[in-house]
């Protein structure tokens, strides 16, 4: 049974409207202390009472700076990230074309829109036209609608605690459903409070993670069926390798999905919104794309595997540039950064540039990467530390101090992409995106240090 509203396939409780809407107005404060924490989740009563007034959103992020970054002066002075906010509706509005009209697209912003600022990249990819938001957890879900994002947002990690399952209920989010003792809980709160919940269920069809077995999961949605406070709004799967060049993996994940689905409609149409699609999926093959694709790497501008690129003319949303904040000549044989791993071979003059590991730029690149100035490609050397990296520019005079240098992203006709990073690194792009730190500034991509007019963004 349920709560009622199963008769229609594929719904999504788009722009809820009524009670528990997030309001609109920003606070000109942050909570008090002890009250709210930067999502506003109170510390003792997460999820219960009325929905506090809204903080100003910090710089692209889901987190609240305590103090305002004077001017532009400090957030440019030393290294930031660039987003790039129409290459984001850009890459949305190619997907949206890609799946057609009668699909929805799920955009996925966790991990901070994987380094690009959950807000900034959640309002791009609504207005490219995505339908509904995924994140991994609770603090990222009510950090969008602190932002003022009131679309569908799907929590993808596993919420098990009674304050979790009142706070999606007061701010209006779709939890993940594996287990029945997690959804007797879900039900407990929602009917003592009145409410029916919405809810997704996971089903593992091959990825060992989260999800219920899916051998066991037409029964445990039966069960959920029969519980008088929740209504299963959607059934998805996640899939393993969808970007393999071999499709096995995926088909077989197909099959148990469908062979569930089989099994709970009963040559019916479907009444839950199905989704199994990821980035690689949604842009290869439409048999997988269901009631609705979930996307995240491709919404940034990148393919998940080398012979996916081209599939799509996507745009990269990120850059990284920093400044350089020093110049100094040394003879041959000197010695640079720590351990002396490299010494120069000729007279050189070298740049200092204010960027290091621990702003994301891996330590593993040390000697192996190297950065853009004008368009040409200029070496690093040495170790790279927490806060700098040196750059080899003796044969670019042109570079002085105070100049800004890429290390991801285009520089004229030149480019660095998240993919070199991670292939010499020996990971993977995701990685490389979700790496740079909070101290990194998020900035609107087109700055007025030369590469256009930047401000910040949400």
């Amino acid at each position: 049974m349920g709560c009622g509203g199963e008769g229609r396939a594929a719904r999504l409780p788009i722009k809820a409207a009524g009670k528990g809407v997030v309001p609109t107005t920003h606070a000109s404060r942050a909570p008090a202390p002890g009250t709210a924490d930067d999502h506003g989740l109170a510390a003792s009563n997460l999820g219960r009472g009325p929905a506090p007034a809204l903080a100003t959103p910090g710089l692209c992020s889901h987190t609240q700076p305590e103090e305002p970054t004077p001017g532009g002066l400090l957030q440019d002075s030393r290294a930031w990230v660039e987003v790039d906010e129409g290459a984001i509706i850009h890459n949305t509005r190619l997907l949206r074309r890609r799946i057609g009209p009668h699909v929805k697209l799920m955009a996925v912003v966790k991990a901070n829109g994987y380094g690009h600022g959950d807000g900034t990249t959640a309002k791009a990819a609504r207005t490219g036209g995505a339908d509904a938001f995924a994140v991994a957890s609770l603090a990222e879900a009510v950090g969008l609608r602190h932002q003022g994002l009131q679309e569908p947002i799907l929590v993808l990690g596993h919420l098990s605690l009674v304050d979790e399952a009142h706070a999606c209920l007061r701010w209006r989010l779709l939890p993940t459903i594996s287990t029945l003792d997690q959804a007797r809980l879900f039900h407990t709160v929602a009917s003592r409070s009145g409410a029916c919940l919405p809810v997704h269920v996971n089903l593992d069809t091959g990825m060992a993670r989260l999800g219920v077995p899916w051998q066991e999961g037409a029964a445990l949605i039966q069960a959920i069926l029969r519980l008088e406070g929740l209504r299963v709004e959607g059934i998805y799967s996640h899939l393993a390798a969808a970007d393999a060049v071999d499709p096995g993996l995926t088909q077989q994940q197909q099959q148990r999905f469908d062979q569930v689905l089989a099994a709970l409609t009963n040559g019916h149409p479907p009444r839950f919104c199905r989704h199994l699609a990821n980035s690689a999926a949604a842009m290869t093959d439409s048999g997988l794309h269901y009631d609705m694709v979930r996307v995240g790497l491709a919404l940034y501008g990148h393919a998940s595997a080398e012979h996916l690129e081209g599939r799509l003319p996507l745009r990269p949303a990120m850059a990284v540039r920093a400044r350089v904040t020093i110049l100094k000549t040394v003879p041959a044989g000197t010695g640079v950064s720590y351990d002396h791993r490299y010494h120069t071979q000729r007279p050189s003059r070298l740049a200092v540039v204010a960027i290091g590991y621990a702003d994301g730029v891996p330590r593993l690149l040390s000697g192996r990467m190297g950065v853009l100035h004008g368009g040409r490609w200029l070496p690093q050397v040495g170790s790279i530390t927490m806060d700098q990296v040196m750059i080899d520019a003796t044969d670019h005079p042109q570079l002085h101090t105070g100049a800004v240098v890429t290390l991801l992203g285009k520089d004229g006709a030149a480019s660095i992409s998240p993919r070199q990073w991670s292939r010499t690194c020996g990971t993977i792009p995701w990685d490389i995106l979700c790496g740079f730190s909070s101290r990194l500034p998020r900035l609107r991509a087109g700055h007025s240090t030369g590469h256009g007019g930047q401000s910040a963004v949400s």
